[in-house]
């Protein structure tokens, strides 16, 4: 069918407002690679639930947008512990061409 490309994404805590009660600090990240594929470092966690608010986005992200779009401009995230207050953001880390056949 075709190539096309998507962007490797890096979602990065960058402010903790209360109180981390999930163990996740400033810093802690995960990234999406390859279309699909969660990674994360070593020895390290991710909250389900700080995760499950940042999700929906992820798929767009991947993908370039139109510069007018709130999506493309926006990249920052809360998660949904009030008493947290956990920011997270989504930046690209690489743009990647992918072959369409090769996926589902």
């Amino acid at each position: 069918m075709g190539q096309f490309d998507l962007y490797d994404l890096r979602v990065t805590v960058v402010e903790i407002r209360g109180r981390s009660v999930c163990g996740l600090a400033v810093g802690d990240f995960f990234e999406l690679i390859n279309s699909s594929q969660l990674r994360i470092p070593s020895g390290k966690h991710f909250c389900v639930f700080a995760l499950a608010s940042v999700l929906p986005l992820l798929a767009a992200k991947q993908r370039q947008m139109a510069a007018a779009d709130w999506l493309e401009r926006d990249s920052l995230v809360a998660c949904p512990d009030p008493e947290e207050g956990l920011i997270m953001k989504i930046e690209r880390i690489a743009r990647r061409t992918l072959d369409s056949d090769e996926l589902t």
